[in-house]
């Protein structure tokens, strides 16, 4: 199964809601479509983007690739091995510019 995102064929893929849940629970809206990525993507999405950011901004996967923060580390991932534990960088804030 491949990425959506940094295109390795991975053995497990998670689901990423491209609005997030909490944004269309709470307006009583039908789940958002959907992506099939891999867990160090899914992981380094949710510590760099809030979820205001994704449901307003990054809600398609065109403009979460071609988003400045997660291409520089899409360009990393990508040479990682699909076996290798890929350890995500948390920030001390989220950036939300």
């Amino acid at each position: 199964m491949e990425c959506q995102l940094c295109e390795r064929e991975m053995e497990r893929l998670t689901v990423h809601h491209l609005i997030p849940r909490q944004q269309t629970k709470r307006k009583k809206l039908a789940p958002s479509p959907t992506i099939d990525i891999c867990s160090g993507c899914h992981k380094q999405i949710h510590v760099l983007f809030d979820n205001k950011k994704l449901a307003k901004e990054l809600n398609t996967l065109s403009t979460l690739k071609d988003e400045p923060q997660l291409q520089k580390f899409l360009a990393w991932v990508k040479k990682q091995t699909p076996h290798k534990k890929v350890t995500v960088h948390r920030k001390s804030s989220r950036n939300n510019s």
